[in-house]
């Protein structure tokens, strides 16, 4: 199957509505429950289960959290220095939804030769981002890209370029489980980084930002040992095959900006909101 169009529509449905509301709080941050469950053609009780349902909070702190100032306050209130991150423990404290992340990088030569000699297989999955294709060798996880934004055909070639020499094998029996516990389910995960050398020090660098956290391209290329290759780690950040378990979304600019995002800003967006009132949640259930 390669349409996603047959996929559980919950979290997609979800997806969809928050992108709709996002535009309409870009236009005016200001409006009221009530303004935007008419907007959508929604009664405002649905609304609120739908957003509360996806995130578990409401949607007037909702809003708070897809504002574009949201950015800013995560660098001035949960901003992460990589070359303190381990000695504060923070890494020590739950990697998305208490998940255990293993990861192991592929042989430079993988990387080299377009990863052939590789089997990789692949199916589309429901994500709380959209339809998500995620693709994996008998290592682990190796892609996952988000089409909410992109579409179909797009994300798969995309990935597919990335090692144009692989073996392709659609195999949804085997990815779904995987993608359940990448998406929150539970249980181990474990990652085959395709990269280039530097890219995959880059990604080790996000692997160690912690969940409701943010950090720069800047701190990010100190924490490697190559302080003036910002534009490079850049690049680097937005190579990252594996979007959401590598949390390239959790890089931002020393300026507060977003930057970009290879699945579309409104994902990013989306990402560090459902993190931040995720954490608020689990804070407040701990409190």
């Amino acid at each position: 199957m390669n349409d996603h169009a047959q996929l559980d529509p919950s979290g997609s449905y979800h997806f969809q509505v928050m992108r709709r509301a996002l535009d309409l709080i870009d236009a005016d941050p200001h409006q009221s429950l009530d303004d935007l469950a008419a907007a959508l053609n929604m009664s405002p009780a649905h609304f609120q289960r739908t957003f509360s349902g996806w995130v578990g909070v409401s949607p007037k702190r909702y809003q708070q959290y897809l504002t574009l100032d949201h950015a800013r306050h995560l660098l001035t209130e949960r901003f992460t220095v990589l070359d303190t991150v381990n000695e504060t423990g923070l890494t020590s404290g739950g990697r998305l939804h208490d998940l255990f992340i293993r990861w192991e990088a592929m042989s430079p030569g993988a990387y080299a030769s377009g990863g052939q000699g590789l089997t990789i297989r692949w199916g589309w999955c429901d994500s709380p981002f959209g339809p998500a294709l995620v693709m994996a060798t008998d290592k682990g996880i190796c892609g996952i890209g988000f089409a909410a934004e992109t579409g179909a055909e797009p994300t798969m070639a995309d990935l597919r370029n990335r090692w144009p020499n692989a073996t392709y094998v659609e195999d949804v029996q085997t990815i779904r489980p995987l993608a359940d516990a990448a998406f929150g389910a539970g249980g181990d995960v474990r990652l085959a980084l395709i990269g280039a050398p530097f890219q995959i020090k880059v990604w080790e660098a996000l692997l160690n930002i912690p969940t409701g956290h943010v950090t720069t391209y800047s701190e990010i290329a100190g924490a490697i040992g190559k302080p003036r290759a910002v534009r490079a780690v850049g690049t680097a950040v937005g190579r990252n095959p594996i979007s959401w378990l590598i949390p390239c979304h959790r890089a931002l600019r020393k300026s507060g900006g977003l930057g970009g995002y290879h699945w579309g800003l409104p994902v990013k967006r989306a990402m560090l909101a459902w993190e931040a009132a995720t954490t608020e949640r689990e804070n407040e259930g701990a409190a």
